[in-house]
Formats: structure tokens, C-alpha cells, sequence
């Protein structure tokens, strides 16, 4: 263990004794567990970042209005409205792209392996 380490365990141990950490909100509460299966093992830190800066919320909505138009297209049986569907899926893709370019989060080399990734992932 190093200094840092003792000097922690040390302090949360002090803090036990004296009582710090009872009646917390929440306490003896089961965790609020996020399910991140849905994302790829090494995009789930970058994920967990964007979303805690909450830069995720207009993208999160787009995802999934473009997924409630994708279940629509498939139970649709009217050509005219597939059209419509096809127009509005058209549009909240449009506007995803322009929000990820807003944010200038694809433009970095490091970023740019992602990019297709990362579009892919949000037009599904």
C-alpha cells in the first residue's frame, strides 16, 4: 500500500467510529445500477462522461425517436406514410449529425476511428 492509501483507509476509518457515515440519503438502499450492455466495453467510459455532462440528453432523445420511427416503419402499410416515416427518420438523422458536429465531438484524429462507429450505434 502506498501513502496515499493508508492515509485514506485511515480517514474513512476515522470517520466510521465517529459516526460520519450514519443516516445518509440512501443508506442500507440497493444501488441504482445503470445497464451499459447495449454499449461496447470500450466506448462505455467515453459513454458514462458525455452522459454525466449531460451532453447526452439531446442525442439520447434523437436515438430514440429514430427508434420509434424505425418500429413505425416496420408495422407501416400505407406507401404515403412509409414516405412521411422515411422524411422524419431523414430529418432527426440530419439533425443528429449536426448536434455530434456542433460539438465538434468527431472532429479530433483521436475521434475520428469512432465517428462511424459511433453513427452507426445512434441510427440503430
Amino acid at each position: 500500500m502506498d501513502v496515499f492509501s493508508i492515509i485514506a483507509e485511515d480517514k474513512i476509518r476515522k470517520a466510521i467510529e465517529e459516526g460520519e457515515f450514519n443516516h445518509l440519503p440512501g443508506q442500507g438502499k440497493p444501488l441504482k445500477l445503470e445497464d451499459l450492455s447495449h454499449i461496447p466495453e470500450d466506448l462505455r467510459v467515453a459513454y458514462k462522461v458525455l452522459k454525466n455532462s449531460n451532453m447526452l440528453q439531446d442525442v439520447e432523445r434523437l436515438k430514440e425517436e429514430l427508434m420509434t420511427i424505425d418500429d413505425l416503419l416496420a408495422a407501416c402499410d400505407s406507401s404515403d406514410e412509409k414516405e412521411t416515416l422515411f422524411k422524419k427518420k431523414h430529418e432527426k438523422q440530419l439533425r443528429l449529425e449536426a448536434i455530434l458536429n456542433k460539438r465538434k465531438a468527431l472532429d479530433s484524429p483521436a475521434s475520428a476511428f469512432y465517428k462511424e462507429r459511433l453513427l452507426d450505434r445512434f441510427k440503430k
